[in-house]
């Protein structure tokens, strides 16, 4: 599998990023057969989070043994610095490790959420600690909706975060103000050596009212052509990597795609952007920001 820079973080990440919301109610021996087929595959980071349900606690007891072969980036939905400093501490006796290589402010979504971290006692302040004590490596911020790319331009002008995480699919670039922005952000990352990282690109649309076959907070493709479609197109910009669905049974046609990654000309591009524009697939209209990545 294709390795690519992970910014300043030096780390050579795997094109896929091992989801691990795909290990959120699933029993000990199935999420060991993710894992171990996503290492067959050469994948070698791991991105989880204390919210993924039991994720932690599955991720651990395989991951111990092999820590040093996998960068390990896990998250906080907390916005005040005490509670986010306890969570941290809860994830690292659950991941069995002492220390995480990336830990992000996790689902800002808007600039109150982003200036409520960044109050005085905020959960910027956990992150400052957390690095300054040799708890975690680097630092990120990951986002969903509408106003994701401009919300961490605007997290980037206030701390210098060594990774961002954010949702890119054709679809998406459909709407001019969302592709603006977001090429806008991968531009400045790009500038200043920050590793991108791509979440939702195999998504289809929201998820149902009825119906719903997935463990995911959005409605995936589950046809392999469409999946290497969004794969393959976010693959194409500027990025590091993409994180792999959070359905496990989808997780062999997801690491396909991207072991078979081959980049999309922009004429290529730009004609799934305009075939997807009328397709219902996942549009954020205010609900549903802060679902797993």
């Amino acid at each position: 599998m294709q390795q690519r820079q992970l910014g300043r973080t030096g780390h050579m990440s795997s094109a896929a990023i091992f989801g691990a919301f795909a290990l959120a109610s699933i029993d000990q021996p199935g999420a060991n057969s993710a894992l171990d087929l996503a290492l067959e595959h050469g994948v070698n980071h791991i991105d989880v989070a204390p919210g993924y349900v039991d994720a932690e606690e599955r991720v651990g007891p395989w991951l111990q043994p092999r820590r040093e072969q996998f960068f390990l980036g896990c998250k906080t939905a907390e916005r005040r610095r005490n509670p986010a400093m306890m969570e941290l501490n809860r994830s690292l006796k659950r991941l069995r490790t002492d220390y995480l290589d990336l830990y992000q402010l996790h689902a800002i979504t808007t600039l109150e959420e982003l200036d409520a971290a960044f109050s005085s006692g905020g959960v910027i302040e956990t992150l400052r600690a957390a690095r300054d004590q040799g708890k975690v490596r680097f630092l990120g911020i990951t986002s969903h909706g509408m106003q994701a790319a401009s919300v961490q331009m605007n997290a980037l002008e206030r701390f210098d975060f060594d990774t961002i995480m954010f949702p890119l699919t054709p679809r998406l670039y459909a709407e001019p103000d969302y592709r603006r922005d977001a090429e806008h952000l991968l531009q400045i990352a790009a500038e200043r050596n920050i590793g991108v990282m791509i979440i939702k690109a195999a998504a289809r649309g929201p998820r149902p009212a009825t119906g719903h076959r997935f463990n995911t907070w959005y409605e995936p493709h589950d046809a392999y052509e469409a999946i290497e479609q969004g794969v393959r197109f976010a693959l194409s910009q500027p990025v590091t990597g993409v994180v792999t669905t959070g359905d496990a049974d989808l997780l062999p046609l997801f690491l396909r795609a991207v072991e078979s990654f081959t980049p999309l000309l922009p004429d290529e591009q730009d004609a799934l952007i305009a075939q997807r524009a009328e397709q219902e697939e996942l549009i954020f209209h205010g609900e549903g920001f802060n679902e797993p990545d």
